[in-house]
């Protein structure tokens, strides 16, 4: 059973930076399709970026203030954004796919708060 561990997350001011982490126990972590999703409060979970071991990330339906990325020898991916907005107020979840064997797996989830 793969792992995802994330951190990061806090209580941070609008107009601020967020780099949440996440790191995942895989064997092979390239074979897992990694991607960020995160609940608003009285929302559904949504997706924010998803990013395969080799290739574009994507960004379905963003607003164009994050930006996902990986690194395969930490077998780490990130979220950054540096325009924060209250809205962004979210618990946040990484989230891994292997297509390969079928497998998907979520983290715990970390809560960021953007508050002044």
């Amino acid at each position: 059973q793969v792992q995802l561990v994330e951190s990061g997350g806090g209580v941070l001011q609008p107009g601020g930076s967020l780099k949440l982490s996440c790191v995942s126990s895989a064997t092979i972590f390239e074979h897992w399709v990694m991607a960020w999703y995160r609940q608003q409060p009285g929302k559904e979970r949504e997706l924010i970026a998803q990013v395969p071991a080799s290739g574009t990330p994507d960004y379905p339906g963003s607003s164009g203030r994050f930006t996902i990325s990986r690194d395969n020898a930490k077998k780490t991916v990130y979220l950054q954004n540096n325009s924060l907005k209250p809205e962004d107020t979210a618990v946040y979840y990484c989230f891994a796919n292997n297509p390969f064997h079928r497998q998907q797996t979520w983290g715990q989830g970390t809560q960021v708060t953007v508050s002044a």
